[in-house]
């Protein structure tokens, strides 16, 4: 398919990187590839997590070890992304009024995140593409941080472990199943577009409604 090939193409030379890595370097380096991945860096842990696995079904490391790597560099790597959100909401929006949004708005990503905040951000975890950004609009919502830290572990094992178990599984062909779960992110990516298009329509409709509400 030709956006599989487009995406090979921009992901494969970091897939052989990330995977030289992981077997001249093992467990740490399993945890710094997941805290890049969760730092919003396109390390995708489908290919980490897969390629771990294989090395433990060829007894090079254990299955405990990758999954706690695994959990701990995603943790990490989505306090540096809260740590992002969250100063960056000081300085590009509310102090430079970087991208124009108003304090309004910021006050309803907040009370959003107060009744859904927990859902989204531990299910975000066990979902491709969002998983890696969820941890942007949580930190710009303010989300308290202790919360933040304990769903974000919480929803990082099924997904690791997951994926761990698969690759070990699966052995040699792991990367088969990378391709596989790589069309995952074209559904999800969809999905995505298809919310911020409703969004942005639904913040038109109503803007056009305020202005014919307004004092002819």
């Amino acid at each position: 398919m030709p956006y599989a090939s487009v995406t090979d193409f921009v992901l494969n030379p970091i897939v052989n990187v990330a995977t030289e890595f992981i077997s001249s370097a093992g467990l740490p380096a399993v945890f710094l590839l997941m805290m890049l991945e969760s730092a919003c860096i396109p390390v995708p842990s489908e290919a980490i997590m897969l390629f771990a696995g294989f090395a433990v079904s060829k007894g090079e490391l254990t299955l405990v070890g990758i999954v706690a790597a695994g959990v701990l560099g995603n943790l990490i790597g989505s306090l540096v992304g809260y740590a992002i959100g969250y100063y960056g909401r000081t300085d590009l929006l509310e102090r430079h009024k970087l991208f124009h949004v108003s304090e309004e708005r910021l006050k309803q990503a907040e009370g959003w995140f107060e009744r859904y905040g927990d859902a989204t951000v531990f299910f975000s975890r066990m979902l491709p593409i969002v998983r890696t950004f969820v941890s942007l609009p949580a930190g710009v919502a303010k989300m308290p941080l202790g919360r933040f830290s304990l769903l974000t572990t919480l929803g990082s094992i099924p997904w690791v472990l997951a994926l761990a178990l698969v690759g070990q599984s699966v052995g040699d062909n792991w990367e088969s199943w990378r391709h596989n779960l790589g069309y995952l992110d074209y559904v999800v990516a969809a999905a995505i577009l298809g919310a911020v298009a409703w969004w942005l329509l639904k913040r038109r409709n109503d803007n056009d409604s305020d202005s014919d509400a307004g004092p002819a």
